[in-house]
């Protein structure tokens, strides 16, 4: 069905002012390289930013992790791009290829980045930008490869379709979208503030460096053998139950849910249910921080023999919250490395009796309460800044659909 004003295209509906052009005919499309890594005069102390996929963030880019010398861009094919430069990902699979980065700094590349240069007076580099990363979706139809992770060509950038409008149009549309792009890197900038607040926290208040005022007493050194009892609340199986099943994610990730499965479903039949205020250890993956505290949401789920649940053995002498604050500690990821055995980091199985043998530091009740509930209220604040950028995110994902679309046209 014909729209008034609009004409059907390959990318859809869109103005009958605008045009739709591939890449390759507003711009011009190179690549870089890679000094030989053998060559320790190519990279040490070098001064000259050096791009890779790694340092793309689908905005600004402003720094890189590696840097080049004088003398490989004097004796390599490596070129400066400047500033207002397009960058755009070839390698690494579809979490990878599309990946984007507007130079904000002269820089060079390495072979696995297309470079986009435009005549900045038919093409705002912001737009250009902008439109890559909302249509970042259409690169799987490019992307082909006889190997695992598909790539694309820098002929495959320069493929890409483009919509052309005029240089006024574009400029409107990026001034818009950057009033939220500034808003979402503040956030990011914030919640980066509250995470490091929230790490320090964590440091001083856990060890004892930094005590709450009206708390003076000694910390003593408990085993944690008298501080918690395993629990094992195996199910009545039935092959014709559903049972919702729990997993423990690395790094202190917290607890999630997996997957609901009929009981017949399961071949190893031996699951327990799990309760609020267990604390889970997971046998293997324990040496990669995964343990968690089960919250009232997750209740009721099941896990598998290959967890161990804990609880308080006295409610009055640990506070279970103040366990699960101190299992994010360093040391306590050494202290599950070293109650572990096997040869190979990911394959070493938890020794929860020899674990039970080592100590924690442990305040009175009162402080392990009032150090809890000061850690929630910090992590309370991340999250709520957390929904807070997802919110201005959407909020800009949807301007991008309506904006580069035409669907909204702007005035100029």
């Amino acid at each position: 069905m014909k729209k008034s004003g609009y004409k059907h295209t390959p990318l859809g509906w869109i103005p009958e002012d605008w045009e739709v052009k591939k890449i390759k005919d507003i711009a011009k499309i190179s690549s870089g390289t890679t000094p030989l890594r053998s060559v320790a005069e190519y990279h040490t102390n070098g001064t000259i930013y050096w791009v890779k996929t790694t340092d793309l963030n689908n905005s600004v880019v402003l720094d890189t992790e590696e840097k080049v010398t004088e003398l490989a861009l004097k004796e390599t094919s490596l070129r400066v791009y400047p500033k207002g430069t397009v960058l755009v990902a070839m390698y690494g699979g579809f979490n990878q290829i599309g990946r984007t980065g507007l130079l904000g700094i002269d820089a060079t590349i390495n072979q696995a980045l297309s470079a986009i240069t435009v005549n900045s007076e038919k093409t705002d580099v912001k737009f250009l930008l902008d439109w890559l990363n909302a249509n970042v979706g259409l690169w799987k139809s490019f992307a082909g490869s006889s190997r695992k992770d598909p790539n694309i060509t820098s002929n495959d950038v320069g493929d890409f379709p483009i919509v052309d409008i005029t240089l006024p149009e574009q400029r409107r549309i990026a001034a818009i979208l950057s009033i939220w792009d500034a808003a979402i890197s503040k956030e990011k900038q914030f919640i980066e503030a509250l995470q490091i607040r929230h790490r320090g926290l964590m440091q001083q208040l856990l060890s004892g460096r930094k005590r709450l005022k009206g708390f003076k007493g000694k910390w003593k050194d408990v085993s944690y053998g008298s501080l918690l009892k395993e629990v094992k609340r195996p199910v009545l199986w039935n092959d014709n139950e559903r049972y919702q099943l729990v997993s423990v994610r690395r790094r202190s990730g917290g607890i999630f849910s997996r997957e609901a499965l009929f009981g017949h479903q399961i071949k190893v039949k031996d699951l327990r249910t799990v309760n609020t205020g267990d604390f889970l250890f997971s046998k293997m993956q324990i040496v990669h921080g995964a343990s968690a505290l089960v919250t009232e949401k997750f209740a009721g789920n099941k896990i598998s023999g290959s967890y161990i649940a804990v609880v308080s053995k006295d409610p009055k002498k640990l506070n279970i919250q103040f366990l699960n604050w101190y299992s994010q500690l360093p040391y306590f990821y050494h202290q599950t490395y070293i109650s572990s055995f096997g040869v190979h980091i990911e394959k070493m199985t938890f020794d929860f009796e020899a674990f039970l043998t080592l100590n924690m530091a442990l305040p009175s009740l009162e402080e392990q309460t009032a150090i809890s509930t000061i850690l929630s209220t910090s992590e309370k604040e991340i999250k709520t800044h957390d929904r807070r950028l997802a919110y201005l995110q959407q909020q800009k994902k949807g301007l991008m659909q309506i904006l580069l679309t035409g669907k909204v046209r702007v005035k100029t």
